[in-house]
């Protein structure tokens, strides 16, 4: 459970600045361009600009268990990559442009918590060209396992290395888009992923490189919570590398009243403080569940 200092703070501002069912209509409206729309679109300028949070990736000690937690909370895992006939990464659907990614410990990979945030860009390449731009060097624009376009690039230092930052656009075709309007679960705890805690060796590198470098802007009077570049208001917290450490914390929009009686209903464990609801995963990753801005 993070302190009492960090933990309001972050609530109040995500609350303040958290996405409304407005500012996103348009991503659940639509599902990307067709191949002929997408061929169509012109080559945009360089710019920072984002769609919004892609997605979390987890590493889990028990993938089947975490799904099962997740299911639990009304989320549906929507598909999976398999290789040699065993899963290596399994998407539970948030909304039809946003999921968490969950890989199961390996023998290799045997580190359990955060792996790396997601942002979706409406034109890749112009966001890859302005980061080059900006002296960064963000790997060549590539089609990912699912079908999307990606590319990823080292960020600020973090206690596993340097946060892997990865960009993605929904291509059509593509095991998300083919979702489109699927998996949706009617009775999930939340309906939108809105901020995403990422612990740091240095918060005040992290900070600046955020601003200056990824384009992202400052909310108002915090010094750890960086709005995406663009028109979505989702956030992320860069805090100190303790007591967060290795673990994700994800901000959800929800109502506390209808959250807590729905965990209640369901014998889910939480914590609640007046303006949020906390429930922790099989691995110690936090779900904060906050109000969205009226």
């Amino acid at each position: 459970m993070p302190s009492s200092r960090t933990l309001p703070r972050a609530l109040l501002f995500a609350a303040l600045l958290s996405v409304s069912s407005r500012h996103r209509a348009y991503a659940q409206a639509a599902p990307p361009a067709s191949g002929a729309q997408a061929a169509q679109t012109p080559a945009a300028t360089p710019s920072p600009n984002l769609a919004g949070i892609a997605h979390v990736a987890i590493r889990v000690a028990d993938l089947d268990a975490s799904v099962a937690f997740y299911e639990k909370l009304g989320f549906v895992r929507a598909f999976a990559l398999s290789r040699d006939g065993k899963v290596y990464e399994a998407f539970i659907k948030i909304n039809d442009r946003q999921f968490l990614e969950l890989y199961p410990a390996t023998e290799k990979d045997t580190q359990i918590g955060f792996l790396h945030l997601c942002f979706e860009g409406s034109n890749l390449q112009a966001a890859h060209d302005f980061y080059v731009a900006q002296g960064l060097t963000p790997k060549d624009v590539r089609t990912a396992g699912a079908g999307n376009l990606l590319f990823t690039m080292p960020g600020p230092a973090t206690p596993t290395g340097p946060q892997n930052l990865e960009y993605t656009q929904y291509m059509p075709g593509s095991l998300h888009s083919k979702d489109f309007g699927q998996h949706l679960g009617g009775d999930r705890i939340s309906e939108k992923l809105v901020g995403v805690t990422v612990a740091s060796d240095d918060p005040a590198a992290a900070r600046s490189f955020y601003l200056s470098k990824l384009g992202f802007v400052a909310a108002p009077g915090s010094k750890d919570m960086f709005k995406l570049p663009g028109a979505p208001w989702e956030m992320v917290q860069v805090v100190p590398d303790q007591p967060l450490r290795f673990k994700a914390r994800i901000l959800f929009s929800a109502e506390i009243a209808a959250s807590q009686t729905a965990l209640q209903k369901r014998g889910i464990a939480f914590t609640s403080t007046p303006d949020s609801v906390v429930v922790t995963d099989p691995d110690g990753n936090q779900i904060v569940l906050a109000p969205p801005m009226q």
